[in-house]
């Protein structure tokens, strides 16, 4: 096995598979196009049938070279369900996993090094992103409450109740069409209200979305660490390897030197 644990690894073999994805990708795409004659879906399918037993091929070579310890990363798993799942007959009530075929791209997550340490990096980060939601929340929830009190008489397409005061916060949030969609008509009954909504754009957008930046940042830092202690790691056993193949290379000659005096005497 130790020939096809190198095909494997090989980085040939990992860029033709990255190819292949793309290749996928892109035939896919070219399937929604209306009007296509069916010389051309034929081919369509063809390659699309050729890319799957491919992508099989690798899992099967995978897991014949690492048998269960395959499934000991969540990015193999990720792949075996993505083939999967394309293996499942589209056919009768199953026909609507056609659509969700293009789910194969994202096997680019996994196989470009660069990709797989951003997706790593926010999924580090989940934790600190769902606190940050959290107190965005709480501030939503209290931006509701005050403009629909304040404004909802007024204006009730966008703060008559909590509902539709949290959406009309988030377009502001979003900055889209703040202040001639919404802030200055509400000025123009309420003209301080900008007391309100200056303060709460200030604390939504400029503060709390930068600490979403932030956390996500500082993950992809730690990825990028770890990655970098990993392949340290992996060198510096390989140089000990290297050591000790040496060290029995110089006992083995030591070893033939004495055997040759004795030999003499």
């Amino acid at each position: 096995m130790n020939w096809l644990k190198q095909i494997v690894e090989a980085r040939w073999f990992h860029n033709f598979v990255i190819v292949v994805i793309l290749i996928n990708g892109v035939v896919l795409g070219i399937e929604t196009v209306k009007g296509l004659d069916p010389t051309t879906l034929k081919v369509l399918q063809l390659i699309d049938k050729l890319c799957l037993s491919i992508f099989v091929i690798e899992l099967l070579m995978k897991l014949l070279v690492y048998r269960l310890s395959f499934f000991r990363q969540g990015w193999n798993i990720f792949d075996f369900v993505i083939v999967g799942v394309a293996l499942i007959p589209a056919t009768g009530q199953l026909s609507i996993l056609r659509a969700f075929r293009i789910f194969r791209v994202l096997r680019l997550i996994t196989t470009v090094d660069s990709i797989r340490r951003v997706v790593a990096g926010m999924l580090i980060a989940i934790p600190g992103v769902g606190s940050v939601g959290g107190l965005l929340l709480i501030f939503f929830y209290i931006g509701a409450v005050i403009s629909t009190t304040l404004f909802g008489e007024q204006f009730p397409q966008w703060f008559g109740h909590l509902g539709s005061s949290m959406y009309s916060l988030f377009q502001i949030m979003t900055l889209e069409s703040w202040s001639m969609g919404i802030v200055r008509p509400v000025m123009e009954v309420y003209p301080y209200a900008w007391l309100f909504f200056i303060p709460f754009i200030m604390v939504t957008t400029f503060m709390v979305l930068n600490l979403f930046i932030g956390i996500i940042v500082d993950a992809l830092a730690t990825v990028k660490e770890q990655d970098a202690s990993t392949r340290h790691h992996q060198f510096s056993s390989k140089e000990d390897v290297d050591l000790i193949r040496a060290d029995i290379s110089a006992l083995r000659e030591q070893l033939q030197t004495m055997l040759q005096q004795v030999d003499k005497n």
